[in-house]
């Protein structure tokens, strides 16, 4: 059901092309949001655009965020088409394999550049814009920044550090009027595992054998993740800040299997 929660209220996020992005995307222009989609793939950008009705309620940025240079163009790009900022979603990021003693450099330098490099250079740009609008963050983490998992070391070790990164900024940005939070999914289906490492077989195998490692029994739909980071971005959540929410059909509290 569509509401006004966030009418007036302008929203930046990233990663909005597809997955948990576009979700998100989708669920706060609902309730109202004029929306800033940034991404890397201009084509399916335009398309999410489109969707949510055209230039009047959305501006398209292209940008690849491994880049400085463009991230660096993100925010003042929304800010001098709608005059504010009040949410910035960071729902952009990457996966991919590796272990301690094999992920090489290169692996290292891309999953902290998007997953953490990015989110710190987009927070600090937001920030001043933020104040002035009493806005909020909101990062999306992983269940792998909550816990160990084998295989994926890099791309856990990235996650955990948005989720110390979210609680850090919370403790400073939280006397300028400004909140921070995360969401931590479990298995959601999206396109992340497909785009880094699995052919579409082994992606069905994955989905199927997470069924019985999520304690509920299924995996998650990035709607059911939109709808928890719209809940932290709105003013229902004005007294939190701070949190990295597991919304993970409780695969957070489970033993490794």
């Amino acid at each position: 059901m569509a509401s006004d929660e966030f009418s007036g209220k302008v929203a930046l996020v990233t990663g909005a092309s597809s997955g948990i992005g576009r979700a998100t995307a989708i669920r706060l222009a609902r309730d109202g949001a004029l929306l800033c989609l940034v991404a890397r793939d201009g084509a399916r950008l335009e398309a999410r655009g489109e969707e949510l009705g055209g230039g009047k309620v959305a501006l398209v940025h292209r940008a690849d965020l491994t880049s400085p240079d463009q991230r660096a163009r993100v925010v003042p790009a929304c800010v001098e088409r709608f005059g504010r900022l009040d949410i910035l979603v960071n729902a952009a990021g990457v996966i991919g394999t590796g272990t301690v003693a094999e992920a090489s450099r290169e692996t290292w330098d891309r999953m902290l550049e998007i997953n953490l490099h990015a989110t710190v250079e987009l927070m600090r740009a937001a920030i001043p814009h933020l104040e002035k609008t009493g806005g909020s963050i909101v990062n999306l983490s992983s269940v792998a920044g909550l816990r160990a998992f084998p295989g994926i070391t890099p791309y856990a070790v990235s996650k955990a550090a948005v989720d110390q990164l979210t609680h850090c900024a919370a403790l400073e940005l939280g006397p300028r009027g400004v909140r921070v939070n995360a969401v931590d999914p479990g298995v959601v289906v999206t396109e992340l595992h497909r785009r880094a490492y699995m052919d579409e077989k082994a992606y069905a195998a994955f989905l199927e054998h997470s069924k019985s490692t999520h304690p509920l029994g299924r995996v998650g739909q990035a709607e059911e993740v939109a709808d928890a980071i719209a809940f932290l971005a709105s003013p229902r959540a004005a007294w939190i800040t701070g949190v990295s929410l597991p919304v993970d059909g409780g695969r957070s509290q489970t033993c490794l299997r």
